[in-house]
């Protein structure tokens, strides 16, 4: 099969599209024929070395697939024939993949697998954050930060799908359009401090109760001058570049609460939740209370470039690849 790897620590640039032997399950894996594969913002610190999974090399990144089972080892969930979608923790960016059961779920009889693949990552992170996490009740503003990215999106569409009033903060006008097309009410430019105001202006005096925050450093601080009584700001990670230290006393002085939030520890944690999640995005996709935003679909040949848009910023959505039919 053909497959991208990664030798040494690099650049997304630096790989190699390489012919290597088929994978075969072992207990308690499928082997998947992938159909499309999705981009995340982790992928380049994982090719590079930065992030906390680090492969054994040679090793073939990507973390998000939806495609047909082809082979399945002993104890497998699935069976030849199952179309599923998963987050496997590395080897999406090639032509065959190996899940686990746990990270795996059925795709739905009705649901296009270039949007299932967009499903696994970036949905259950919004709603573990907004829901489990965040306690998000109908009414509320929701905060969304980097909210034109993938995950921010979807923080958007489901916050909107269950009562919620999103609030984003992007940092281009063609960004928050995407975001007020959304399901946004506004859309603000995190780079113009008026936003702050505007956030007040907006909750009628209140600030928001809800802030889902992937950015953390200098977002998250300004944020913390404009959260309600009671607000709850969740922390999904610091694609910033920069760990907050957090204003404990605006907290006390509105009785609110900062909590993490990572979609993946549930995966290990609380398998039967995190099959609970998934299935409840699909219900919702197939209800058309979300849909995934695809900025562009590439080919598997085509990994590197799509990987190096991703790391530029100024993509919005998901970024896709194209692997089979």
């Amino acid at each position: 099969m053909k497959a991208w790897q990664v030798t040494d620590w690099c650049k997304a640039a630096d790989m190699e599209l390489r012919d290597v032997p088929v994978p075969e399950p072992g207990p308690g894996q499928a082997l998947v024929k992938v159909h499309t594969a999705a981009l995340n913002f982790f992928d380049n610190l994982m090719i590079a070395g930065k992030y906390q999974v680090k492969p054994p090399f040679p090793f073939t990144p990507g973390c998000e697939i939806a495609g047909e089972v082809v082979a399945a080892g002993p104890d497998s969930a699935y069976k030849p024939g199952d179309l599923v979608a998963s987050q496997p923790d590395w080897g999406a960016f090639a032509e065959y993949c190996l899940v686990e059961n746990a990270p795996t779920n059925p795709v739905p009889e009705g649901v296009a697998l270039e949007d299932a693949a967009a499903i696994p990552v970036v949905y259950p992170t919004a709603h573990v954050a907004l829901q489990r996490r965040g306690q998000l009740q109908p009414g509320e503003f929701v905060l969304v930060s980097a909210a034109a990215g993938g995950v921010g999106l979807a923080a958007i569409q489901l916050a909107k799908a269950w009562g919620g009033r999103p609030i984003a903060l992007a940092g281009s006008a063609e960004k928050r359009q995407v975001c007020l097309d959304n399901g946004a009410e506004i859309a603000l430019d995190y780079s113009d401090d008026a936003w702050i105001e505007a956030v007040r202006q907006h909750t009628g005096g209140k600030g928001f109760d809800l802030m889902f925050d992937p950015v953390g450093g200098d977002t998250f601080d300004r944020a913390l001058k404009v959260i309600a009584f009671e607000g709850r700001a969740v922390i999904i990670g610091f694609a910033g570049g920069a760990i907050q230290k957090i204003a404990s006393n605006r907290l006390l002085l509105k009785n609110a609460s900062a909590v993490g939030a990572i979609w993946g520890r549930y995966l290990t944690e609380n398998p039967a939740y995190a099959h609970e999640v998934v299935a409840d995005c699909f219900r919702l996709l197939a209800e058309g209370k979300i849909r995934p935003v695809v900025w562009r679909t590439y080919g598997l040949d085509e990994v590197p470039a799509a990987l190096q848009a991703l790391d530029t910023r100024k993509t919005y959505g998901k970024v896709m690849v194209r692997i089979g039919a």
